[in-house]
């Protein structure tokens, strides 16, 4: 198998001017065609991605593409139509799509452009461009080393799902009829390890990864194939646990589910469709009162910062919860009109959310909740965002007198979402910043536990 990236000598940022200039291109073409508005999306990915498995390489694969979204207003109807290719004959054809569609669809007055004035001045460098000069040969030395170092952790890891190393850089553009014309280039590189253990009562899979714009802050191959084994060894011989009411404590990449879910019941869809639990909550108590959950889109180097939506609109700082109320919903430029309200800088999702409260060390949050589950897994989709009724299967470990006593599976946790953010009791400081939403642990004082 060849090793040679095709892509190593691509360097988006060159090729930038040239997308912007595409995007200017159709938005003329739009005016030419008689469109009021009209507005483009426009990204470019190049990337490589290797797998190893049990000390082979098991696949090499290399991507670059190319896409354009076009949406053309005439008056209130609008027309959308989308494409890969960006030969000026398809493009012509794709802008045309999107008019013919426009004509004949119904009018909606809350379709349009967001206001010229929020859209950004000048867009601030936020340091999300590191391309990783590595080829297929490079990576797959890092991916087997860091599958060793799980395999040799501990002689009851007996097999390996693989470890991968990825390598991605992004050219992003957006474009309308407002004149504005808003471009960022991200990287995005990541090293991941899925290891088997096994003892006399069977075997456990885990995992681990680390994930970074710019590669010289992901962890080592050593430390992520060390964790990877850790975690599986430590799942090894599993109990049942005992059926009633315990406080619950969710680990920083569960609990992020939780302000996930809490997310998409403030978001304009589900409130203009009637589809949340948290209808009219604005200014509502709907947390734990020391808990606050603030937008940071502006952070060098992070995963989610961005400078404008989905809509154009300039990205800022803000809060969704202060003190436990609602401070703002999570709004796009067509929810907020729907909902006669303005918007939030929200389309296409949130920009580095971050859950604050009273925090404690994990020994102290474990000490504090003395008994009950410590959850590192969840299973299912039994969450209703319309009542928030939660009921998820679940894996982690039995706390007794304040310590991790024993690993657990299937096991059922069930609450309501409103009653379980209202009894967040504490933070970890053990914050997981690898995402968009960045959450530490969270203990909850009560839920139904039961095994299956």
């Amino acid at each position: 198998m060849a090793k040679e990236n095709p892509n190593s000598s691509i360097d988006l940022s060159e090729r930038a001017p040239l997308l912007k200039k595409l995007v200017a291109d159709i938005l003329e073409e739009a005016v030419k065609l008689g469109a009021s508005a009209a507005e483009v999306s426009a990204s470019e990915d190049v990337g490589l991605s290797v797998t190893v498995r049990k000390g082979e390489l098991e696949t090499v694969e290399f991507n670059q593409d190319r896409g354009f979204g076009i949406t053309l207003y005439f008056g209130q109807r609008k027309g959308s139509a989308s494409t890969s290719d960006s030969s000026p004959e398809v493009i012509a054809r794709t802008v045309q799509a999107a008019a013919n569609i426009a004509r004949y669809t119904q009018e909606d007055a809350c379709n349009g452009l967001a206001k010229p004035e929020l859209m950004p001045e000048a867009l601030v460098d936020l340091d999300l461009y590191h391309p990783w000069n590595t080829d297929a040969q490079a990576a797959e030395a890092l991916a087997l080393a860091c599958e060793a170092a799980g395999l040799n952790h501990d002689s009851r890891i007996k097999n390996s799902d693989g470890a991968q190393v990825s390598v991605q850089q992004s050219s992003r553009v957006y474009g309308n009829s407002h004149g504005f014309i808003g471009h960022y280039l991200s990287t995005r590189h990541g090293m991941s390890c899925v290891l088997i253990a096994e003892d006399d009562n069977g075997m456990q899979r885990d995992h681990w990864y680390t994930t970074a714009r710019d590669p010289s802050l992901l962890e080592t191959p050593e430390a992520v194939g060390k964790e990877a084994g850790r975690r599986s060894v430590a799942r090894l011989s599993p109990r049942k646990v005992p059926t009633g009411h315990f406080p619950v404590l969710f680990c920083p990449q569960m609990s992020s589910g939780l302000v996930s879910h809490f997310l998409g019941a403030i978001s304009g869809g589900s409130l203009y469709r009637n589809a949340s639990f948290l209808m009219d909550s604005l200014g509502s108590s709907v947390m734990s009162d020391h808990l606050s959950l603030e937008e940071e889109p502006h952070l060098p180097k992070q995963i989610g910062s961005a400078g404008f939506d989905s809509d154009g609109v300039a990205t800022r700082d803000k809060a969704f919860v202060t003190g436990g109320i609602v401070a703002s919903y999570v709004l796009s430029n067509y929810s907020a009109r729907r909902l006669g309200l303005e918007t939030t800088g929200n389309a296409g999702g949130v920009f580095n959310v971050t859950l604050k409260g009273n925090e404690k060390p994990f020994a102290e949050l474990l000490k504090t909740m003395g008994g009950g589950l410590y959850v590192t897994e969840l299973m299912g989709q039994g969450v209703n965002g319309v009542t928030g009724d939660y009921s998820r299967g679940a894996t982690g470990f039995w706390v007794e007198n304040g310590e991790l006593a024993y690993p657990v599976e299937g096991v059922t946790i069930a609450s309501n979402l409103k009653d379980m953010l209202l009894d967040i009791q504490y933070l970890g400081d053990d914050f997981d910043l690898r995402g968009n939403i960045r959450t530490p642990s969270v203990l909850v004082g009560e839920m139904t536990v039961a095994s299956n």
